[in-house]
């Protein structure tokens, strides 16, 4: 079979020509020879197939860029390529379903926002751990910001991506009125995410914080650091982790039995990193006196049982005693991983 016009190549695959003609500009599906005089281009019937694979997979959403990529791979390479890439959509649509839910009940709520007043005691610790050769995870308290931040891919102090975001939202620990608290701490975590893309590509960090004014909490989540909540004694996970595995047990692919075993389990789906910008899970919260907060990276609830969890937080009033036995506990577990952790009270 001869070649093929840009018409009739547009036509069998499915494409329009202005798109055959963005692809060529972009190095993305080349015609096989162009006409010196009138620049028509021409086609091979062979092309066919990787044209149609881009169509599909503009259909799925996916950036040009990404697509090249995609269609530069062996089949099996191609296929995991593209699964990774639905992972990540499927955990930025939940987390702006979560985001929708969000809104539609802060605007659907008929009370006044509380107004009143309330004091947080609270402790950080980051340790190194017992194995590892650097500690890239963070912890900070202070009065109106809590945060963690698990950072990989740095060869050095200089270049903790965790170290980068936090100093990003440490701005905000002064007051902030409860109105603008959610509104704050993202355009902080935009500027975190710029912080941490100037270290280069290859690094990256995980973050979770928390602002808070008044009675209100904005929680502010990438990646798999965890915040837990004891409320009148239950201690419960609050946030999602952004993980493969978590990815398979909200398909129902995997238990959390499972998952604690998966060799996937530490792989991100969204993190701050060198790539493109990932959006965050934001929540704002009512706080409660009594409440008790605990947020820490991965180093530490993969060391420790939820139940281990639960007995350290539930039985240790001060917060700063608190945070030196989860660390420690972690360490005579083996120490493998670093450890960063804060605790928080409402009082």
């Amino acid at each position: 079979m001869g070649l093929l016009t840009i018409g009739a190549f547009a036509r069998a695959a499915r494409l329009s020509p202005k798109a055959l003609r963005l692809y060529d500009e972009l190095g993305l599906l080349r015609p096989v020879s162009v006409d010196p005089f009138s620049g028509y281009r021409f086609y091979s019937p062979e092309q066919l197939e990787r044209a149609r694979l881009v169509a599909w997979l503009r259909r799925l959403g996916m950036p040009l860029a990404r697509i090249k990529t995609v269609c530069e791979l062996e089949n099996a390479d191609a296929a995991r390529e593209i699964a990774v890439y639905w992972q990540e959509v499927e955990a930025e649509v939940r987390s702006r379903a979560r985001l929708a839910s969000f809104l539609i009940e802060q605007l659907s709520r008929k009370e006044a926002i509380m107004s009143s007043s309330l004091t947080m005691r609270y402790a950080a610790r980051a340790d190194r751990g017992l194995v590892r050769e650097s500690n890239q995870d963070v912890a900070y308290a202070g009065p109106h910001l809590l945060a963690v931040a698990d950072g990989f891919g740095a060869e050095s102090e200089e270049h903790l991506a965790s170290a980068a975001a936090i100093d990003a939202l440490k701005p905000l620990d002064a007051t902030v009125p409860a109105g603008q608290l959610l509104n704050a701490l993202s355009d902080a975590v935009e500027s975190a995410g710029s912080a941490v893309r100037e270290l280069g590509e290859n690094v990256g960090t995980t973050l979770t914080a928390m602002l808070w004014s008044g009675s209100q909490l904005a929680l502010v989540h990438i990646g798999d650091s965890r915040v837990y909540l004891l409320r009148e004694g239950q201690l419960s996970q609050i946030t999602q982790d952004h993980t493969v595995v978590q990815s398979m047990i909200d398909e129902g692919r995997l238990t959390p039995a499972e998952a604690a075993s998966h060799p996937q389990r530490a792989l991100l789906v969204k993190a701050l990193h060198g790539g493109e910008a990932a959006q965050p899970d934001v929540e704002l919260r009512d706080a409660e006196p009594g409440d008790r907060y605990l947020l820490c990276s991965d180093g530490l609830y993969t060391a420790l049982t939820f139940e281990a969890l639960r007995e350290i937080v539930t039985g240790i009033p001060d917060p700063a005693a608190a945070v030196r036995e989860l660390v420690e506990r972690a360490n005579r577990g083996g120490g493998a991983d670093n450890v960063a952790c804060v605790v928080a009270d409402v009082a």
